[in-house]
């Protein structure tokens, strides 16, 4: 199928603004991107009114349709908060593709959402990367897995020291987490020495399995760390076991960037959105991502929704720009670098000849208020189409 946009000012994100352009999308790709009109027969043409084309932006952490809307526990499926070690578990089995979350993130154009489980635990399961359109998961999922989800600071301590178990400080959550990898490593290791004799390996173990494709970096750790003692705790760690990390939240990743960026670990920041509802959110400030920017980290920008509504992800990169973050930034930590943090910009988070055709036509800046979707392209077909 081909779908020709015309008349459109195009954002391509990686390189420039084509202030009256083209874009020609073929079988789910875009095959074309021209300043002014282009040729070609047999397609579905969209005039695009003088309107914004972006692409699809990309939410780099959130539970959408792992935590589902308006169903209390019922619809929570996002932390397995009875051991605070489970590296077993897996996203894409509890995400109910059919949530009001997922169509609110189409609606506002967010075209691909990482979903992760939630930081009840030192280690969570993994996450995924989906595109909000369809009804089964397993066709729309983009990537899996994408990173194991861990965490640092308050949320482990407060669920554990309710049921009286470890871990209750710092210390723990941190020793729990070495422990996890460590005897990941000794059963790769195992594994390995004994590749060509079969009856000496050990167990399958599912979530030994996962940890290993951390130790040998097929995917990052996904650390959830808001105070800068537990950025540096995670830094710490994956250091000493030669992993990659994103750090997720980064909270206070303003007042250590300079360690940030010499640890080159990219991170994704948020949710800022909101009120100051625990002690390790008391220096939360809209100015993170600007100072972040300042000493050359790699950042995206996230809701955690539903802590914020997913659809609301544009406005909060508004108000870090508002704070100091050049705008082009911006819209950088919500496409091509969240697309690089997630390991998938050959395929998103620019508009480029050969990437997914996931296309946002917007009304009005796509940061403010006034901004509003009204042609959605998720891989080349029309999700939504309000330019009647």
């Amino acid at each position: 199928m081909k779908v020709l946009i015309t008349n459109v000012k195009v954002y391509t994100v990686s390189h420039g603004v084509i202030e009256r352009g083209s874009v020609l999308v073929e079988n789910g790709k875009i095959s074309q991107v021209s300043a002014g009109d282009i040729q070609v027969e047999g397609a579905n043409v969209v005039d695009g009114k003088g309107l914004l084309l972006m692409p699809g932006f990309i939410d780099a952490h959130t539970h959408v349709g792992i935590s589902e809307e308006g169903f209390g526990w019922e619809g929570s499926d996002y932390n397995e908060w009875v051991d605070p070690v489970t590296p077993y578990l897996r996203a894409i089995d509890g995400i109910n593709p059919m949530e009001q979350g997922v169509k609110d993130a189409l609606e506002g154009g967010i075209t691909t959402i990482c979903a992760a489980p939630g930081s009840a635990n030192v280690i969570g399961g993994t996450a995924c990367v989906f595109k909000p359109f369809g009804k089964v998961i397993d066709k729309m999922v983009i990537k899996d897995p994408v990173a194991l989800k861990a965490a640092t600071g308050e949320n482990p301590k407060r669920v554990y020291r309710d049921m009286k178990k470890s871990p209750v400080t710092r210390m723990a959550t941190a020793s729990l987490m070495r422990q996890a990898l460590l005897k990941a490593k000794s059963y790769m290791e195992k594994k390995e020495k004994y590749a060509n004799e079969p009856e000496k390996q050990p167990d399958f173990d599912l979530g030994m399995e996962h940890l290993c494709m951390v130790l040998r970096k097929e995917i990052p750790m996904k650390i959830h760390a808001h105070r800068a003692d537990d950025i540096l705790t995670a830094i710490r760690i994956a250091r000493e076991f030669d992993i990659n990390i994103t750090i997720d939240h980064c909270t206070e990743g303003h007042l250590v960037p300079e360690e940030i960026a010499e640890s080159k670990f990219p991170c994704i920041v948020g949710p800022n959105l909101t009120n100051r509802s625990k002690v390790e959110l008391m220096n939360k400030s809209f100015e993170t991502p600007a100072v972040l920017h300042k000493h050359g980290v790699l950042f995206a920008i996230m809701t955690d929704h539903p802590v914020i509504p997913i659809q609301f992800l544009p406005l909060t990169v508004g108000l870090a720009v508002k704070y100091g973050l050049p705008y082009d930034e911006g819209i950088k930590a919500i496409t091509i670098n969240a697309a690089k943090i997630l390991g998938l910009d050959e395929r998103l988070g620019s508009i480029d000849q050969g990437k997914d055709a996931d296309l946002v036509l917007w009304e009005g800046d796509p940061l403010s208020v006034d901004g509003k979707p009204k042609f959605v392209m998720v891989n080349g077909q029309i999700a939504v189409n309000k330019l009647q």
